[in-house]
């Protein structure tokens, strides 16, 4: 959810005492990351997994608060539309068996969220979009009531200035309106952080973003929104159309999304995308702490919550990010954002541990790796990956000229998995766990169904027999049946 905030209306004072405050923030930050020692600690593991609230008949269920006040549990949070929940696992040291305890734990809060949610006539979907959705289900009347959310909402139609497009183009098109962001909370995604050294922070991020497209491709579930079939990840392009912030006319050509995979390779230190949010996007939620100066607290050998910094850097999301957290006495954090919710645990966690493995294992030649394939080059791979899933085209950087090369995700996994496999034993991660985890992946490509290619087939199918509502709901009650099974969606039989 991020931060809660205690208002929802601001004036000009507002925004102006805040933007003085992220510079001091942005100073503060440097500053640390600068101190010997600040951020040592071990790496460690973590995760969010937004999932959907839904009726007996399949459609959203609005009763969020409802089912946050019956589980008792502070890792689950509420999500920006009242049929949106979260829930947060504990950080695990990489080293040992990270990835079984993750599990374990989303299997155990899960457990917990869904008996809250079933003493209110609702159950859990882990899914990327939610096939079932309507327009009506997107309306302002869906949005979570929270300060934090009307306020998110007010800013942007603030800056904005009139109704958003969203227009997506997949084997269908969808082309809507809308006046307000309850679009992004068709989408829910499985959010993986993985905690970095200061100094490694810049080729590990780097790292992050070169393997995000392989492995958003072999991990899509979200091919169906509105009864359209769009992209194999279609809550890459819904998501940045949801919160933009920029007008139609001249100005919003150039400025930048608040939704992107970034803007260039990181030249050495995470203050750099820190500064770049401040720099690039006006703040939504100028919501000012009673917090010491955060400048006078970092030189005096301090570790300030940087709130005002936090709070607006949460409103600009890449799909890799930056995390500062003064906790345990400051750190910081990637948070891999892309990967979506579902199928199932077992699905999302090897989708983690492949993440986190082939980032590890790429940071170590990431100074080259970025000599071979420009940002652009990274960027549209991941666009690409979004769209076309296993089927994309993408972008890899080779030794040899000419670099990069393009293939298939097929053609990259038997390069890839190993790469990942390496990386994750590096790490101290048991090999068992490792070759279990990465199995799950390679069983997936080797039979060549990821979450979209199940979800479109099963549709096109039914859609043959009875009208597109009538197949989303069919869809949705199959895959709810098989995803609660908890076996992997390579074993899922076609119907």
């Amino acid at each position: 959810m991020g931060f809660e905030i205690e208002r929802d209306q601001f004036d000009d004072d507002d925004y102006e005492r805040f933007s003085e405050k992220l510079g001091r923030s942005i100073a503060a930050l440097e500053h640390m990351l600068r101190r010997p020692g600040f951020g040592v600690g071990p790496t460690t593991v973590g995760a969010e997994l937004e999932l959907h609230l839904v009726g007996e008949d399949g459609h959203p269920a609005p009763v969020n608060r409802a089912v946050l006040a019956a589980a008792l549990d502070d890792r689950v949070t509420l999500e920006i539309n009242r049929y949106n929940i979260e829930i947060n696992t504990s950080p695990f040291p990489l080293a040992g068996r990270p990835f079984d305890a993750m599990a374990a734990e989303l299997a155990g809060t899960l457990a917990i969220t869904r008996a809250a949610a079933r003493d209110h006539g609702a159950d859990l979907v882990m899914i990327g979009v939610l096939p079932t959705l309507t327009f009506d289900d997107l309306r302002s009347s869906s949005l979570t009531n929270s300060c934090r959310y009307r306020a998110l909402s007010a800013g942007i139609r603030r800056f904005r200035g009139e109704p958003a497009t969203v227009r997506i183009e997949g084997t269908d098109v969808i082309d809507v309106t809308t006046d307000d962001v309850t679009f992004e909370g068709a989408n829910t995604s499985f959010q993986v952080h993985l905690r970095v050294l200061p100094e490694q922070f810049a080729r590990t991020f780097n790292a992050a973003q070169i393997a995000t497209a392989f492995v958003l491709a072999v991990s899509a579930n979200s091919p169906i929104f509105l009864g359209r079939r769009l992209w194999d990840e279609t809550r890459v392009a819904l998501f940045r159309q949801a919160v933009e912030d920029r007008c139609s006319t001249h100005e919003g050509d150039w400025r930048p999304s608040r939704v992107s995979f970034g803007h260039g390779w990181v030249r050495s230190s995470a203050s750099e995308l820190f500064a770049e949010s401040v720099a690039l996007h006006p703040p939504l939620l100028p919501q000012c702490s009673e917090d010491e100066d955060p400048e006078v607290v970092a030189l005096g050998g301090g570790v300030p919550p940087l709130r005002e910094l936090r709070l607006h850097h949460g409103t600009v999301w890449r799909w890799n990010r930056a995390v500062y957290d003064h906790a345990i006495g400051g750190h910081l954090r990637i948070e891999m954002r892309a990967l979506p919710a579902g199928p199932t645990i077992r699905d999302m966690v090897a989708n983690a541990a492949l993440a986190i493995g082939l980032t590890v294992a790429l940071s170590e030649h990431a100074d080259a790796l970025v000599t071979r394939m420009t940002f652009g080059q990274a960027r549209r791979s991941f666009y690409d990956a979004a769209r076309f899933g296993l089927a994309a085209d993408l972008l890899w950087p080779t030794e040899r000229a000419p670099s990069p090369r393009m293939c298939s995700p097929m053609e990259l996994a038997p390069q890839l998995l190993p790469l990942a496999r390496a990386g994750l034993l590096s790490s101290g991660v048991a090999e068992d766990e490792v070759d279990a985890w990465l199995g799950i992946v390679a069983e997936r490509i080797r039979r060549g169904v990821t979450g979209a290619v199940w979800q479109r087939r099963l549709y096109e199918a039914l859609a043959a027999e009875v009208p597109r509502e009538a197949a989303a709901h069919a869809l949705l009650r199959r895959y709810r049946e098989l995803s609660d099974a908890g076996e992997p969606i390579s074993t899922w039989p076609e119907r």
